[in-house]
């Protein structure tokens, strides 16, 4: 069952945005996802899937927010392993 979540914001700043109201909400949508998975709070197939797109390109969509494919967790660990070798 899917919930609503409802966000009180001045019609000014989607126009200050130069966006549409609905290009806006989707934008919304889309940065709150990309964060939660940048916390590692839900997987890239999850925020996919509630985008209604692919996981390859929710992957290629965090380089447009300048997100990691990783984890900072996972990508530090990987550089320690990879000085480590």
């Amino acid at each position: 069952m899917e919930q609503l979540i409802s966000i009180n914001y001045p019609e000014s700043l989607a126009f200050s945005l130069k966006m549409e109201n609905q290009e806006f909400k989707s934008e919304m949508k889309t940065i709150s996802l990309i964060k939660l998975y940048e916390l590692g709070k839900i997987s890239s197939g999850l925020a996919a899937k509630l985008l209604h797109i692919n996981r390859i390109d929710f992957l290629e969509l965090l380089e447009k927010y300048n997100v990691s494919y990783f984890h900072k967790g996972l990508e530090n660990e990987l550089e320690s392993d990879f000085s480590n070798a």
